[in-house]
């Protein structure tokens, strides 16, 4: 029973020295992911593995990757946090969790496997490097977004979260792909590809060369300059810098596989939207209502910057924090959020077993660091937040709704609860009776 293993881990842990249970930790883990690779099969073996890593983009970048794949005419198969899809079967990821068991990660590897797929494109968060979960997978190329300030409740150091990622580009892939932009660039740098490494970018120096950006209401365009001599125009139906990066990293990697760059410009097209990712809400009014996944500070620095660059009016921002994750981020999401929104809703997202006032308390402190408490309204019951925002909300305007995106469930006080933003707009508005204004 899950609940009963749950608690032998917690005694064992409270009652060891952390070095031994650490050491405990690894030889499990190392000996479950023998074991079901046995039981299923070895079934990543003779797999081509395309594994993206990174704070932030790496739901999007695979997208991206794995319909150009199939654009160019190959089978795929894609894990991603909010997407699973086998030969062309796609379903939401309703895990709801950092990391998919090492028994789901085998069951996914037998199915493409089943499937007969050319590909696997892999979503690789630090945690599954550290719990060894892609041990015995082979790993074709490794793609990088970013890495930004997160999971410092688990990795403790920005280094060690390097570090815990590097761990991906240290099993000498074919093939490397790195942001030439982001500042851990030169730590990345150090690992070498089996055949080639290729960076991306705005920066003179990359090899993938972001010119000629234009970004709109509905999607950016960006011509790529691959080696200096190779133009590939792209346009994707995703707004915002950071999705010119994510869609400028698939390229790149398409690129090194020789995908036709038709079929590379036409797979980025071809990506209308992700549940979660910048996902519109229709709701027939005259404001825009976005749900996002933006957990993280830069996440949603980017994502509120890229909101107001495409909004007439103001952008109203219904977010929170995580319970029993990284604190020391929460009071500077509320400064982001303060100095970038024109109203602020804080409220409560997964408070899992922490006390939710005090989550908001810590980033109600960044809010009042950054002079933003007099457009903030702390309201803790999350659709009472939703349901504020939108009755406010006027012509022009965008909601943002952040921190949940895809998930079908929230965890309270330990309890699983049904719970999806976009779908809880869409009840609060069919709902609602139009006012005078929107008539």
């Amino acid at each position: 029973d899950k609940k009963m293993k749950e608690k032998m881990v917690r005694v064992v842990r409270g009652r060891m020295p952390s070095g031994v249970v650490r050491g405990l930790e690894e030889t499990y883990r190392k000996g479950r992911i023998r074991t079901l690779s046995v039981r299923y099969g070895f079934p990543a073996k003779n797999l081509r593995v395309i594994a993206v890593t990174g704070t932030n983009g790496k739901t999007t970048t695979a997208n991206y990757l794995n319909e150009i794949l199939k654009e160019a005419g190959h089978k795929t198969a894609l894990f991603t946090t909010a997407v699973i899809e086998v030969a062309g079967d796609r379903k939401l990821n309703e895990l709801n969790a950092t990391v998919a068991s090492t028994k789901r990660m085998q069951q996914f590897f037998r199915d493409a496997k089943n499937a007969g797929v050319d590909f696997v494109v892999l979503e690789v968060t630090s945690h599954a490097l550290m719990q060894h979960k892609l041990d015995g997978v082979p790993i074709e190329c490794a793609i990088m977004t970013n890495l930004t300030l997160d999971h410092l409740d688990y990795h403790k150091t920005m280094d060690d979260y390097a570090a815990a990622k590097g761990r991906l580009f240290a099993m000498k892939p074919r093939f490397i792909v790195l942001n030439r932009d982001d500042e851990w660039f030169d730590f990345y740098n150090k690992f070498e590809a089996s055949e080639q490494k290729m960076t991306y970018g705005a920066l003179e120096s990359a090899e993938a060369r972001i010119s000629q950006v234009k970004l709109y209401k509905k999607g950016s365009e960006a011509r790529l300059v691959i080696d200096h001599q190779t133009k590939l125009d792209l346009a994707t139906a995703l707004p915002g810098k950071f999705n010119v990066y994510n869609m400028t990293a698939a390229a790149a990697a398409a690129y090194l596989f020789h995908i036709d760059l038709e079929a590379i410009a036409d797979g980025i097209a071809n990506l209308e939207e992700i549940p979660g990712r910048f996902e519109r809400v229709e709701t027939g009014k005259n404001y825009e209502v976005v749900v996002d996944y933006a957990h993280t500070p830069d996440a949603l620095e980017q994502l509120l910057e890229a909101t107001k660059a495409i909004t007439k009016n103001r952008v109203i921002l219904v977010f929170g924090a995580t319970g029993d994750r990284d604190k020391g981020k929460r009071p500077i999401m509320g400064e982001i959020a303060a100095r970038l929104a024109d109203r602020v809703f804080l409220t409560d997202e997964e408070s899992y077993n922490e006390d939710p006032k005090q989550i908001r308390a810590m980033v109600m402190e960044g809010i009042s660091d950054a002079g933003g408490e007099a457009k903030t309204e702390e309201v803790k019951d999350r659709r009472d937040a939703i349901e504020k925002a939108l009755k406010i909300a006027r012509k022009g305007d965008t909601v943002l709704i952040t921190g949940m995106g895809h998930e079908r469930f929230r965890i309270v006080a330990g309890e699983r609860l049904p719970w999806n933003d976009a779908d809880v707009v869409r009840e609060i508005v069919s709902d609602s009776t139009p006012t005078k204004s929107e008539k």
